[in-house]
C-alpha cells in the first residue's frame, strides 16, 4: 500500500518533538515527509530542510505558503504533523483543514480557549481528520488497563490517582538560551498554563481515557516556585468525576529527581490497576482480597488491546516512541478509511481528536480560574 505523503509544520533543527514525531511516522512504515515548512524563518527552515533530505523546492518558509501550494499539487501531501509551539497550532491547522489536507497536531491543542472553539469550528467545517497526539494512549499496557476497566474488572471506580513530575525547570533555564524552556514559559506562545498545559493535560487525559471517566468539577493549587516565571510550574488538583468518583493530580517541572514519573493508579469496588510510564511494561493488578498480579505486554493475562499495538518480543522494552507510532499507524488507517468513502467520524476509533483537545482546554481553564479564586471548585 502506498506510504501516505506526509508534511510537518515546525520541528526544525533545534527542536525536540518534531524529530519524535517524524521517528514515530516512520516506525511502522506507513508515511513519507516529503514537504515541510520547519521553523519560523525562512533560512532556519531551508538548513532544516537540507539537513532531512527534503526536495528544496518543496521548503516552504511558511505554514501558510505550504498548504496552498502543495494543495495545488497532483502529488501534494495527504496529511500534515503540526508540532510547533501551542499559539501557532490554530492558524496552521486551519489552513491544512481547509484546503481538505488531514492534521495531526501535538497537544495542547491550543494556546486559547478562543483558538480552541475556532478549532472545532475548523474541524466541523472540513472533510478531513483531526488527530491530537496525546501519545501515552498510545502504549500497550494503557489499552490494556483501558480495556480492563471497560470489562468490569475493577468494578465501580471509586479513586483516580494520577500524577506526572519532571524536575527540567529547577532552574530558570529559560533565561540561559533553552529553546524548550523559553516557549513553555512564555505565556504569549505556550498559553494559561505552564506545566497543566504541557504535562498535566497529559495525565489528566490518561486518566479519563483509561476510566473513561469525565471529570465535573475541580480545585486547583498552581504554583510559579521559579524565580520570575510567569506560568505555573507545579500544581495540586483535586478532582470530582461524575458518577461519583474522585481523583488527585500533582503535575510538576520542579520536582528534582524525576524525569518523566508519569504515573496513573485506579482503585475500584472490586480491585486495582497501577501503571508507571518509565516502566511502560508492566501494568500491576490488585483483585481485592488477593496478591497483586504483574500483568506484561505478551504474557499470560495480556489481551488484545495491548497485543495489537505491541511490536516487539516479550521482555523487550517498548514505549514513548512506539506509543507515538501506534497513534501514526492509526492515524494512516484512518486517513485511508477516508480516502476509501468512509465516514470520518466512524474511523477514529479511540484516536484523540478534537473533543480530546477541547477537554484538555477546558482543564487548563478551570484549573487557572479555581487558581484564581484560592483553588475554589470550579466546573469542568
Amino acid at each position: 500500500m502506498a506510504r501516505i505523503r506526509l508534511g510537518m509544520v515546525g520541528g526544525g533543527n533545534d527542536a525536540f518533538i518534531g524529530a519524535v514525531h517524524r521517528i514515530a511516522s516512520r516506525i511502522d512504515g506507513h508515511f513519507d515527509l516529503v514537504a515541510g515548512a520547519l521553523s519560523s524563518t525562512p533560512e532556519k527552515a531551508r538548513a532544516s530542510a537540507e539537513a532531512l533530505g527534503l526536495d528544496p523546492a518543496r521548503s516552504y518558509g511558511s505554514f501558510e505558503d505550504m498548504a496552498e501550494a502543495e494543495a495545488a499539487r497532483e502529488d501534494g501531501i495527504e496529511a500534515v504533523s503540526i508540532v510547533t509551539p501551542n499559539h501557532v497550532h490554530f492558524p496552521a491547522a486551519k489552513a491544512f483543514l481547509s484546503r481538505g489536507i488531514h492534521v495531526i497536531c501535538d497537544k495542547p491543542l491550543t494556546a486559547s480557549f478562543e483558538d480552541a472553539e475556532a478549532m472545532e469550528k475548523a474541524v466541523a467545517e472540513s472533510k478531513a481528520l483531526f488527530i491530537l497526539t496525546h501519545n501515552y494512549t498510545g502504549y500497550p499496557m494503557v489499552r490494556q488497563a483501558r480495556q480492563m476497566v471497560a470489562d468490569g474488572a475493577l468494578g465501580k471506580i471509586r479513586i483516580v490517582q494520577v500524577e506526572h513530575p519532571q524536575d527540567w525547570l529547577t532552574d530558570a533555564v529559560e533565561t540561559e538560551g533553552v529553546k524548550q524552556a523559553e516557549w513553555r514559559t512564555d505565556p504569549e506562545r505556550s498559553g494559561a498554563g505552564g506545566s497543566i498545559g504541557d504535562i498535566g493535560t497529559h495525565a489528566y487525559n490518561l486518566a479519563g481515557f483509561v476510566t473513561g471517566l469525565s471529570g465535573s468539577e475541580l480545585a486547583a493549587d498552581l504554583q510559579s516556585f521559579g524565580a520570575g516565571r510567569r506560568l505555573d510550574d507545579n500544581a495540586h488538583i483535586l478532582l470530582r468525576y461524575e458518577g461519583g468518583a474522585r481523583g488527585m493530580l500533582w503535575c510538576s517541572q520542579v520536582a528534582p529527581g524525576n524525569e518523566n514519573g508519569l504515573r496513573l493508579r485506579i482503585y475500584g469496588e472490586k480491585g486495582g490497576l497501577d501503571w508507571a510510564q518509565e516502566d511502560p511494561n508492566y501494568l500491576w493488578f490488585t483483585p481485592h482480597g488477593e496478591p497483586t498480579r504483574r500483568l506484561t505486554r505478551n504474557g499470560p493475562g495480556a489481551s488484545g488491546a495491548s497485543t495489537s499495538v505491541s511490536r516487539i518480543p516479550a521482555g523487550h522494552p517498548e514505549g514513548y516512541l512506539e506509543g507515538f507510532a501506534t497513534l501514526y499507524t492509526e492515524a494512516a488507517e484512518a486517513i485511508r478509511a477516508v480516502q476509501g468513502g468512509a465516514a470520518r467520524d466512524a474511523v477514529m476509533g479511540v484516536l484523540p481528536g478534537i473533543a480530546a483537545g477541547l477537554e484538555g482546554m477546558a482543564f487548563i481553564r478551570a484549573c487557572v480560574a479555581s487558581a484564581s479564586d484560592n483553588a475554589a471548585w470550579t466546573k469542568l
